[in-house]
C-alpha cells in the first residue's frame, strides 16, 4: 500500500494543484490572450486574412475584418479555401470586404476551394485571383436533410409534434415533406438563388441573363472561371501577395503577424467547428450555399 502511494503520490500533487489554481490559470491565460490580441502591429503595413473550412460562423471573420480598417494597414489579402457553407454568414462576410474595400485595396485568392458561400464572400474585392489548380463556383442553394420515416417505423419511433403554423414542420426529418412544404421550401431556395446571381452579376460585371452558364451550381478550374469571368487572373499566393503590395503602394511591405497565443486558439476552434459540421451533415438538415 505505501508503494502504491509513493507511486501516485505525484499524480495527486499534480490533481490538487490544479483544482487550487485552475481559476488563477484561466485568469493569467485570458490574461495572455489580451496582451496577445493587443501587440504592437504599429510597423506592418499589409494584413492577411484567411477564411478555410466549412463557413457556420462569421464572428472570427468579421473581426479580423474590422481590425484591417485600421489606417495603418494599407492592403488587405483574403486568403480563402473554403466549400462554403451558411448562408447568412456569408453575406455578412461578403458586406464587410465591401466596406473594407472602400479604405484600401482588397484582393480575394483562392489557393484551394473559393465555392459557394466562400466565392459570395469574395465576390466584392477589387480583384479576384486563384491558385491555377483551385476550384472555383459552385453557385447555387441547396436545402437536404435525411428521411428517418421509414428507419422510425422499425424501430417503433413516432414523432408527437404540436405546432402552430402551417409550415412550422416543413424540413422535418420525420417524414416525407408534403407538396405545399416542398413548394415553400423550393420557393424560399429560388429567392436565396437569385439573390446570389444577382449579386454575383453585379460585382462581377456579368449578364444574367446568361447565368446558367455560370450558375447552375458547377464548380470550375481556375482556367474555366477565368475564361467565364468569375475570377480576374490565375497566379501564385506570392505573386497574389506581391500584386497587393503593389496596388497598396507601400515603399516597404511589412505583413501583420496573428499573434501566436491567438493562432493556437484559432486552430482549436477550428478543428471543434469541423467536428461539429461532420456530425451536424449526418443528423440534420443542411442550408448551403
Amino acid at each position: 500500500m505505501q508503494l502504491l502511494k509513493s507511486i501516485f503520490a505525484p499524480i495527486k500533487g499534480i490533481f490538487k494543484f490544479i483544482n487550487e489554481y485552475f481559476k488563477s490559470m484561466i485568469f493569467i491565460l485570458i490574461l495572455l490572450i489580451i496582451v496577445a490580441n493587443s501587440s504592437d502591429k504599429s510597423g506592418a503595413n499589409l494584413m492577411e486574412i484567411n477564411l478555410n473550412g466549412a463557413i457556420i460562423d462569421d464572428t472570427e471573420m468579421l473581426a479580423q475584418i474590422e481590425l484591417a480598417k485600421d489606417p495603418s494597414i494599407k492592403g488587405v489579402l483574403i486568403n480563402i479555401n473554403s466549400p462554403g457553407g451558411d448562408m447568412s454568414s456569408s453575406v455578412a462576410i461578403s458586406d464587410a470586404i465591401t466596406s473594407l474595400k472602400s479604405h484600401k485595396p482588397v484582393i480575394a485568392y483562392a489557393s484551394g476551394t473559393m465555392a459557394s458561400g466562400s466565392y459570395y464572400a469574395a465576390i466584392n474585392a477589387d480583384k479576384i485571383y486563384a491558385n491555377r489548380a483551385s476550384f472555383i463556383g459552385s453557385i447555387g442553394v441547396i436545402i437536404q436533410t435525411p428521411n428517418l420515416e421509414e428507419l422510425s417505423k422499425k424501430l417503433g419511433i413516432t414523432a408527437q409534434v404540436v405546432k402552430a403554423g402551417e409550415f412550422k414542420e416543413a424540413g422535418t426529418f420525420t417524414r416525407s415533406w408534403n407538396s405545399d412544404e416542398k413548394a415553400a421550401l423550393q420557393s424560399l431556395v429560388n429567392d436565396s438563388y437569385n439573390l446570389f446571381i444577382t449579386d454575383v452579376a453585379k460585382a462581377r460585371n456579368l449578364d444574367l441573363n446568361s447565368s446558367q452558364e455560370w450558375a447552375n451550381a458547377r464548380v470550375f478550374l481556375a482556367n474555366k472561371a477565368l475564361e467565364l469571368g468569375l475570377i480576374d487572373g490565375i497566379m501564385s499566393y506570392h505573386e497574389a501577395k506581391k500584386e497587393l503590395e503593389n496596388l497598396s503602394n507601400v515603399a516597404v511591405s511589412i505583413w501583420y503577424e496573428t499573434p501566436a497565443v491567438q493562432k493556437f486558439i484559432n486552430n482549436i476552434s477550428k478543428q471543434s467547428i469541423n467536428l461539429l459540421i461532420s456530425t451536424l451533415n449526418q443528423k440534420s438538415i443542411l442550408w448551403q450555399w
